[in-house]
C-alpha cells in the first residue's frame, strides 16, 4: 500500500464527466484544481489543496480535436503535482494521444508516440494508466510502469448482453476484425465467445482510404460483430458492414473501444449497413448522445459501453498495492 494518505484524482478540461464518474465509484470527490488559459493561449493550471505525500491520479485524454491542448495541460498539471511534493503521480490517459504514430512508416517521419512517452516522464510521471493501445508495444517507450487495460472483456459483457434470448455467441454470432492487424484482439473475443471468425485483408493505397477488402470467413445467416480499438472516420466500418451483408450476414454490428468519430463519421454511420455503433467512453460521449436523442444523428445506431468501472478498480488496486491482471479477463463486479 502506498504510504501517503489517500487517493488524490485531479482531472483538467478533456473529460470532466469522466472523472466524476470515476471519483463516484472510488467515493471521493475530485482535488480542486483551477485550469485556465491566459491572453496568448497559454494553459495555467493551480492546485486548489496540498498533495503532499500523497498518491495522485491525474485523469486527462486524447479529446477530439483538443488532443494538443488535453496533452500540454496533463503534463503542466503532473508536473504541478511534482513541484508541490505529491509521493507519486499516476498519469490515468484511458485513450493515448499520437498512438497511431508508434513508428516510422516513411523517411524523415518521427515517432511521436515516443516523444509523447519521454514528456510525460519529463513532466515527473511515475507510473501510466492507459486502454487498449493502439500499438502495445508503446508500452516499452517509457521507463515507468504502464497498465494497459484491455476493452475486451466489457465488450464481451455486452455482446451477451445485447444478444435476444433465442440468440447465442456460439450458434448466431461470428467476430470479424476489419484489419489483419486486428486479429489477434478478434481471436480472443471469438476463442472466449466460442464464436465464429472473419478477418478482413484490407488493401490501402492512400492513408485512412481503403481500396479492397477481402473477407475471409464465412458470415452467412450470423450476426456479424465488427470489433476495433478505434473508430475514427468510420469509412472502414462502413464498407465492412456494406461487404458483410453482401456476403450473407443477416445483422452487423460494431464494438471499439476509442470512438474517435471525426470528419464525416456521423452521416458515414447514418447511411451504413451498421445496426449498431458501440464505443466506450474513453472519449467523451455526452455531445453525441444528445445529438442523437434530440436530432436522431448516427441514426440512432451509437450505444456506449461505461469502462469508468474499470479505470476505477484499477486506481483502487494501484494504490493499495494489489494486482491488476485480473482485470484484462474479467470485468469488476463494480461495474456490473
Amino acid at each position: 500500500m502506498h504510504s501517503g494518505r489517500g487517493i488524490k484524482l485531479i482531472a483538467g478540461t478533456s473529460h470532466p464527466e469522466m472523472a466524476e464518474l470515476i471519483a463516484q465509484r472510488l467515493g471521493i470527490s475530485l482535488s480542486p484544481v483551477k485550469v485556465s488559459n491566459n491572453g496568448i493561449g497559454e494553459t495555467q493550471v493551480q492546485l486548489q489543496e496540498s498533495v503532499r505525500e500523497e498518491d495522485v491520479y491525474i485523469l486527462g485524454t486524447s479529446a477530439s480535436g483538443q488532443v494538443n491542448i488535453a496533452l500540454m495541460e496533463l503534463c503542466i498539471m503532473i508536473h504541478a503535482c511534482k513541484i508541490a511534493s505529491a509521493g507519486r503521480i499516476t498519469a490515468v490517459i484511458p485513450h493515448f494521444p499520437y498512438a497511431r504514430q508508434d513508428r516510422k512508416e516513411k523517411s524523415r517521419a518521427p515517432i511521436s508516440a515516443k516523444l509523447v512517452a519521454n514528456m510525460l516522464q519529463t513532466s515527473g510521471c511515475d507510473h501510466v494508466i492507459t486502454m487498449d493501445l493502439h500499438a502495445s508495444q508503446i508500452q516499452g517507450f517509457f521507463d515507468v510502469p504502464v497498465d494497459n487495460l484491455y476493452g475486451e472483456p466489457s465488450m464481451i459483457r455486452f455482446i451477451r448482453d445485447a444478444l435476444g434470448p433465442d440468440e447465442s455467441p456460439q450458434k448466431d454470432v461470428v467476430i470479424v476484425s476489419p484489419d489483419a492487424g486486428g486479429t489477434k484482439r478478434a481471436a480472443s473475443i471469438a476463442d472466449k465467445l466460442n464464436s465464429d471468425l472473419a478477418i478482413f485483408h484490407k488493401e490501402r493505397k492512400k492513408e485512412n482510404q481503403v481500396s479492397r477488402m477481402i473477407l475471409v470467413g464465412s458470415v452467412r445467416d450470423k450476426i456479424a460483430i465488427l470489433v476495433d480499438d478505434m473508430a475514427d472516420t468510420c469509412g472502414t466500418l462502413e464498407l465492412a458492414a456494406h461487404h458483410l451483408i453482401e456476403a450473407g450476414a443477416r445483422r452487423v454490428w460494431a464494438v471499439v473501444t476509442h470512438g474517435v468519430l471525426s470528419g464525416r463519421a456521423e452521416p458515414t454511420v447514418r447511411v451504413s449497413a451498421l445496426e449498431k455503433l458501440v464505443i466506450t467512453n474513453t472519449l467523451p460521449v455526452r455531445d453525441k448522445l444528445v445529438a442523437q436523442e434530440k436530432h436522431g444523428a448516427w441514426g440512432g445506431k451509437l450505444e456506449v459501453i461505461d469502462i469508468t468501472g474499470v479505470l476505477a478498480e484499477t486506481v483502487r488496486r494501484s494504490h493499495y498495492g494489489e494486482s491488476v491482471s485480473m482485470l484484462f479477463d474479467e470485468v469488476p463486479w463494480s461495474n456490473q
